[in-house]
């Protein structure tokens, strides 16, 4: 894939996160650490000048620092279970994975997964109930944990803003009828009967050469 500046800004902010909400990490706890660590984990590559690169330094290191000083400025009623953990679920003919950001879990039992946006600057709760992989994370904690409840949480990164929603145990039924239907369509499909097509959204796509392979798709 092609190096762009908002995957070095996002993998950044999400690799200092990680430090900063793994409990097994001390050394990153303090706005301090975790400007040092920000520093030591900037990514560089796909930015267009030495001055937007400076810019969206400086925009990162802000965003961390607020995150800092609003997450101990909140009531300590939950604690990390993990970060930046793969879950996965045998659904017979496939498997369901998902990496999760990161999972509290509150005093009352709740779980819950949280996932971090960095290009966003807003977020609702009716955009988390059209985001799939929202549903996935929700569906792969509540099989872990099948007797608490589960809910989900964006944050996005750029205000702060955060919104949460909690799948129904109808919804997760429905969901998972849904993903074995569409997985067992995938297992059936072969994929190397179907000519490529060349659509809008091909010209924002990193693997569009490997379409244009196909002697066809111009």
């Amino acid at each position: 894939m092609r190096a762009k500046s908002c995957y070095s800004f996002g993998t950044t902010l999400h690799k200092v996160l990680e430090r900063f909400h793994d409990t097994g990490d001390i050394g990153v706890t303090t706005v301090g650490q975790v400007a040092s660590a920000y520093e030591e984990t900037w990514i560089d590559a796909g930015f267009r000048s030495a001055d937007e690169m400076a810019e969206a330094y400086s925009e990162g290191l802000h965003i961390l620092e607020r995150h800092v000083q609003e997450t101990y400025e909140k009531s300590a009623d939950a604690k990390t279970l993990f970060v930046e953990k793969q879950l996965k679920e045998d659904l017979g003919e496939f498997f369901l994975m998902g990496r999760l950001d990161r999972v509290d879990e509150y005093e009352d039992g709740t779980i819950e997964v949280v996932d971090y946006k960095s290009g966003r600057e807003t977020v609702c709760s009716e955009e988390l109930e059209n985001d799939i992989a929202m549903s996935v994370y929700q569906f792969l904690l509540k099989r872990k944990y099948p007797d608490r409840p589960v809910r989900a949480r964006i944050i996005a990164l750029k205000s702060g803003d955060s919104a949460v929603w909690q799948m129904s145990e109808l919804e997760l039924e429905l969901f998972e009828r849904t993903v074995r239907q569409i997985g067992a369509e995938i297992l059936s499909e072969d994929f190397y009967e179907r000519t490529p097509m060349l659509k809008p959204l091909c010209n924002g796509c990193d693997f569009l050469p490997l379409c244009r392979k196909d002697p066809a798709f111009d």
